[in-house]
């Protein structure tokens, strides 16, 4: 195709469609969200303006939903997560409310992003972004030298961003390899807040792990545009800036559900049940010289992982891909006060709900409503029942854009391994089902089917195939065993 960025933009919308979203707000959400803005009352929040709070996300993320910072606390670190505080202009019932709760998350397409919410929202008037004042809930915790959080308590304040900065250029100052990124050196203090930051990180990363936290190497795949296009598609590894927002996010996420608990809130949970295929794990371990239990057991799968990365790091990705694919899907699912659900498999944790993404994902949104009733003495938001509904409408609608973002990921592979037909690739097999098998190839980064000569594979699994046909349209890369 002579335009790849124009046609994966059709293909992108015409996916979503397919599944099931609407792609495109209604006048009254866009009336809404260039609304003026209700007068500020902050004489219900703290002022915590003047912290060092700074965001971390992709170098071109706009829809900026957190801020942390840090504070020793004696032995201890004080961590603060403030969350936008999207609710406030995004209130129930509203005609954004409605349109996000049809789609219940934004969709995110090289070709182009579908936000949750209006852009002049979602990038602006509820985006933390620098320089501004907006309102927040700020999750408090405190981390011990252990690892173990001692005290979390959630509150309403006001903040305001003293820098926006990527993963990329503070993970590669958090290693040593380059300098601050100049907003860093711009305010005095920063970095050192960073480096506790990181620490306080590496603390809840170390005590989820002894807990059984299993330690994976997943890589992000994504394709690569340069003018019109598609010239790689490449892995984005997870980085020490990337790494420390995900331990201070599963932090603040474990916090904000304790918290509804406490005070005898049904919510909204995330979840990772018996993991779908703990046999064909077994049989991966087996391969290797190691039994595992055989009732599913994240402690010794996490030793397993360990010993695997430390003796042959060089296919320890390869390895993560399987097991993550083994694990199966998340979901969203409703606690009752004092009636626990099963836990985060993979996190070895708890009390688990997504809080920390409002602007992003309508489960966050509702928990957010679920938070501020508390604060606020108002009443439960929403019924049991609605919540019920909501978590499996959630769920759903994640696996149907999973579903969007892996066509179009498939459809600029697809264009890029078009004049490729016939070459030879090593490969792993990522899916194997009564539907098909699917393998993912190394250079680039791309899956596909199999169309002949699949029995007996299964996840895990390596081998060589041929590249016999791409359909670009279709999103669809068809292989052969060599």
């Amino acid at each position: 195709m002579s335009d790849a960025r124009t046609a994966l933009k059709a293909l992108a919308r015409q996916a979503m469609l397919e599944r099931g979203f609407d792609p495109d707000y209604p006048p009254d959400a866009i009336a809404q969200a260039a609304a003026p803005s209700p007068a500020a009352d902050h004489s219900r929040r703290l002022d915590l303006r003047d912290r060092l709070w700074a965001s971390i996300d992709n170098d071109d993320s706009r829809d900026l939903d957190q801020l942390s910072t840090a504070e020793a606390r004696g032995d201890a670190i004080g961590v603060l997560v403030a969350i936008a505080d999207v609710d406030t202009l995004v209130p129930r019932g509203s005609a954004a409310d409605r349109h996000a709760a049809i789609n219940t998350t934004s969709v995110y397409t090289v070709a182009e992003v579908f936000a949750m919410l209006p852009e002049q929202l979602s990038t602006d008037r509820t985006s933390l972004g620098a320089g501004v004042e907006r309102p927040a809930i700020v999750v408090d915790m405190t981390v011990e030298s252990n690892g173990e959080l001692s005290a979390s308590d959630v509150f309403l304040a006001t903040v305001r961003n003293r820098a926006k900065l990527a993963y990329g250029s503070v993970g590669a100052w958090l290693e040593g390899r380059e300098a601050a990124p100049r907003a860093v050196q711009a305010v005095d203090g920063l970095a050192e807040n960073l480096r506790l930051q990181a620490e306080a990180a590496a603390r809840l990363e170390t005590s989820r792990h002894r807990h059984g936290a299993l330690t994976l190497d997943t890589v992000e795949t994504r394709p690569v545009l340069t003018g019109s296009d598609v010239s790689d598609v490449t892995g984005v590894p997870r980085s020490p800036a990337s790494a420390l927002i995900e331990d201070l996010m599963i932090a603040a996420n474990t916090s904000v559900a304790k918290f509804l608990e406490r005070h005898g809130l049904a919510s909204v949970r995330r979840v990772v049940k018996t993991p779908e295929r703990w046999p064909r794990i077994q049989a991966l371990a087996a391969e290797t010289g190691t039994t595992l239990p055989d009732a599913p057991d994240h402690q010794a799968l996490e030793r397993w992982l360990l010993q695997r990365r430390a003796h042959d790091p060089a296919q320890f990705q390869d390895l993560s891909l399987a097991v993550v694919k083994l694990l199966g899907r998340g979901e969203y699912v409703v606690e009752p006060p004092n009636d626990p659900v099963p836990d985060h498999f993979g996190l070895a944790v708890d009390d688990y709900a997504h809080s920390t993404a409002p602007n992003r994902r309508f489960a966050d949104l509702v928990t957010q409503r679920l938070v501020k009733s508390v604060l606020t003495g108002g009443g439960a938001p929403y019924t049991e029942d609605e919540l019920v509904a909501i978590a499996a409408h959630c769920t759903e609608r994640e696996d149907a854009a999973n579903r969007v973002e892996r066509q179009v990921r498939k459809a600029a592979a697809a264009m890029l391994l078009s004049r490729r037909r016939g070459e030879v690739f090593d490969a792993i097999v990522t899916g194997a089902s009564k539907k098909g098998t699917w393998v993912r190839i190394r250079h680039p980064l791309a899956e596909g089917r199999l169309m002949r000569d699949e029995q007996g594979l299964e996840v895990g699994q390596r081998l060589r195939v041929r590249l016999l046909n791409t359909d670009p349209g279709k999103g669809f890369i068809d292989f052969a065993p060599v």
